[in-house]
This record gives structure tokens, sequence and C-alpha cells, in this order.
């Protein structure tokens, strides 16, 4: 096998924060399979960026660009996370649309496949990973790149009658039809995209076991629900237990149990829902006042894109109602943290929890719940409260799974991990951990790299070909 090339929005070099679940895919491939990440170095120039900056660091190899000041706000707050992000988590009253943020984007994928173009070698195979990137594969096929090129989508794929609000709906759809193989977190996201297909393409388009017929090639498609490293969230769990950090958060709960949550603040992790799920569970279960805390930590993001801003103004409210009402002179009710903590201190932290809420209003996976259960004590393991709505619910079944927009059943699920016996809460914990062990972060990326690897034998009849253009579908 040639070299794998990574390609992603940005390349996380600092190590300020605890890696989201892109970083944790992409690095465990690179170390099982070597090769190189490409993709934007954080950083914003009045200038055309020139060949990329190669680094090398802990035996990978780094690819980094920096990108236009304007073209960047308009790509990524714009475009990437205006329009994109909002419409594929459904939410349809924070999406907008504007051309000028499209042609940036467009013009952003182009200058990616530009910079990277130079460095391929003819038996390479191109990862390139989620909404950012979409239509990268496109423009390297038109650049005459020949090696395979597969897609993974990290977050949800919209049914068609939300897909269909963006007015450049079908120019995504052929954008992602240059790929050899695209991967989703979940089978009802891969039937959203070949729905999508079916109407715009025509049934006759879609074949079994997914695989898209079009302009003379075939494009594959797949389910690879991500994982996490089992093993080694464990140890580091383990070992962050008797961590400074975590033992100072553990003696300032004075024996109370502990709830925590950990999420990007963003409004799609449902954090002002579970909020008030927690304050209705105060109030119909007046015997935990005092004796339970709720840590939850939302490292800021996308700070830019105003829905971001005004969500944490609504947090910093609502929690302070609740403590308002609730605190004792010892005792705060919810403590809301707007700051990263290291990895393996999160991990602390989770293994200390009794519960962990996932509340997830919309999710293609969320890692959090599936390093809640590795992180736990298999001999005294807690509970974790999951959204129905977010990628994980279709693997950890054993979960107490909820509706998000359900406060009081989120709070009656509280109440129920809070009492449940040892014995179940042993059992379900057990249950979930084989499955996190069978799907691990190891399996993810094999799988995807190996059915990437096997499309280079599926190539040779089918290259300058396009896709036909979608004009099947008139909305």
């Amino acid at each position: 096998m040639g070299r794998l090339f990574n390609v992603s929005n940005r390349v996380p070099l600092a190590k300020t924060a605890a890696p989201g679940g892109l970083a944790v895919g992409v690095l465990a491939a690179m170390r099982a399979r070597g090769g190189l990440w490409f993709g934007w170095n954080g950083e914003t120039t009045s200038q055309e960026p020139g060949e990329p900056d190669i680094t090398c660091r802990d035996a990978l190899s780094y690819a980094t660009i920096p990108l236009p000041q304007t073209l960047y706000e308009r790509y990524y707050s714009g475009f990437s996370n205006g329009t994109l992000w909002p419409l594929f988590h459904y939410f349809l009253a924070g999406f907008r649309y504007d051309d000028q943020e499209y042609a940036a984007y467009e013009q952003a994928n182009a200058l990616f496949a530009s910079r990277l173009l130079p460095l391929l070698a003819p038996g390479d195979i191109i990862w390139v990973h989620d909404y950012h990137l979409i239509s990268l594969g496109e423009k390297l096929r038109a650049q005459g790149v020949s090696q395979p090129i597969g897609f993974f989508l990290h977050i949800p794929f919209p049914h068609f009658e939300v897909l269909r609000a963006l007015p450049t709906f079908a120019q995504v759809l052929r954008a992602l039809l240059a790929y050899d193989l695209i991967g989703f977190q979940t089978e009802t996201d891969r039937e959203s995209f070949l729905g999508a297909v079916r109407i715009v393409l025509g049934a006759q388009s879609v074949g079994e076991r997914g695989i898209v017929a079009t302009g003379g090639r075939t494009v594959r498609t797949g389910v690879y629900p991500i994982g996490v490293d089992v093993q080694a969230v464990a140890q580091s769990a383990a070992k962050a237990a008797g961590s400074a950090p975590v033992q100072r958060m553990m003696q300032s709960l004075v024996g109370r149990r502990l709830i925590v949550g950990v999420d990007r603040l963003d409004y799609a992790k449902g954090l002002l829902e579970r909020f008030q799920a927690y304050r209705q569970f105060l109030e119909s279960y007046p015997e935990q006042i005092g004796q339970v805390t709720l840590l939850q930590i939302a490292p800021l993001g996308r700070q830019k894109v105003q829905a971001y801003a005004q969500i944490r103004d609504s947090l910093e409210q609502s929690s302070g109602r609740t403590n308002g009402r609730f605190a004792d002179a010892d005792w705060t009710p919810i403590r809301y943290l707007n700051r990263n903590f290291p990895h393996a201190t999160l991990m602390g932290f989770l293994r200390a929890a009794q519960v962990c809420l996932v509340t997830a209003l919309r999710d293609g996976m969320n890692l959090v719940a599936k390093e809640f259960i590795t992180a736990q004590d298999p001999d005294d393991p807690g509970v974790l409260v999951l959204s129905n709505r977010a990628g994980a619910a279709c693997e950890l079944t054993e979960a107490l799974l909820i509706n998000p927009y359900d406060t009081q059943g989120i709070a009656g699920a509280i109440q129920r991990a809070l009492t449940m016996p040892l014995a179940e809460r042993r059992e379900r914990h057990a249950t979930s951990l084989a499955t996190l062990r069978a799907n691990d972060i190891h399996r993810w990326h094999t799988r995807f790299v190996d059915d990437l690897q096997a499309a280079r034998g599926r190539l040779s009849s089918r290259r300058g070909t396009e896709p036909k253009e979608l004009t099947a579908f008139r909305p």
C-alpha cells in the first residue's frame, strides 16, 4: 500500500486542548499506517499561501497551510458552520445561505486541492474528513488525480426534506459522488444520503449494498462508527484518578455524588435542555438536593458565529437560576466551566463520576459517551444517560436512552441512574464495554482504509468520466 494522506480542515498541532473525535481517529490511523496529515494550520494571512509547511512530530508527518483572512471567514464561519453545520444537524432555525460564502467554500476547497496535489505520488490513497471539505475530491479529480479518494462524514447527514433547504444541495451531492468511498457514522445517515441520490438521480442509480452508479463510475458507501482506544482510555483514566486535579475535584465534593457532562459549547449538544432537566430533577427528587453535583465542562468554540455567543449567554443564565434557587453555603448544584482540560484529566473526571449526561439534540457519534463507559471502574461502574439522537445510541443500547427534549424523562433517568443496583450497573457496563472493544478506533480506521484500498483495483475503467449533471430532480 502507498502512503495514506489524511486531509481535514484543521491540523491540531497545538496541544492545548483535549482532541476531538476527528483528531483522535486520524491520529490512530496515522500511528498504525504512517503517511501524512494535510490541512489548515489555524493561522490566517493577507496573502495567498505558498507551499505547505512540512512538520514532523512524534514520528508523524504534517503538511499545513494558512488561509487568507477573508476566505477563512466566509468559508469556515460562513458556509461551513453557518450553513452546513446547522443544516446537517437539522437546525433550520439557525441555517442561512449566502452565495458569496458558498463561493468561498468552493474556493477554499480548490486551494486545499492545489496545495495537496504536488505532494501526491501514484501509489497514495487519500482520506478526506468531514463537512468542511465535501468538494475537495471533486477539485482533485478536476486536476487529474486518479488515486483512490475516500470521504468520511463525522456529523449526521440530513434527510432530503432538510437537505433541499440548501439552494446548492445538488452541487453538494455531485461533489460527494466524486469519491470512491463515502463513510457515515450510522445506517440512518447513509440511508439519508442514498435517499437523496434516489430522488435526484432516480431509484435505479442505487444498487445493492449502497453502491451508487453514475456517469460510468461506481461510488461505494458504508457505515463506519468511530470508536475509542479502549485500552488507552482505560489506562489513562485509572492513572488520572490519582492525579492532583482529579483529587482536588473529588475533595471539593465532600462525599457528594458526581454527575458529569463534557461537551464543546454548541447548540447541537443539548446543553440548555440538560440544565433544564437537571433543575427538573432537583424539583422532582428533593431528597437529592445537596447530595449531587453536576460538573459541566463546555470549552468555547466557534465564538465568531453568533449562535454560539447566544447559547453561552443562555447557559450562564440557566445555571445561575438553578444555583440561585437551590445552592447552599457549602454546595453549588452546577459547576459550569468554559475551559479546556488535558485529555487525561477529563478521563479522570469521567472515571470519578457516577452518572454521565449526553443529551445531544443531534450528534454524528459522540465519543464522550464511549469514553465514559471505557473510563469507568468495572467493579463499581457509573451509568450513562444517552440521547437517542446521538449516533452512539445505535451501539450503546444498555445506556439509559432518553429523548433530549423530554426534561421530565431525563430527570427520571438521572434518578434511576443514581439509584440503580450494583449488579445491574455491572451488567450494563460489561455489555457496553464489550461492544466498544469490538468496534474500537483501530477497527474504524482499518475497515475504512482497507475498503478504500480495495477501490484501487476498480479504478482503471472509470477515470476521465465525471458524474452526470444532477438534473433529474426539480424542486
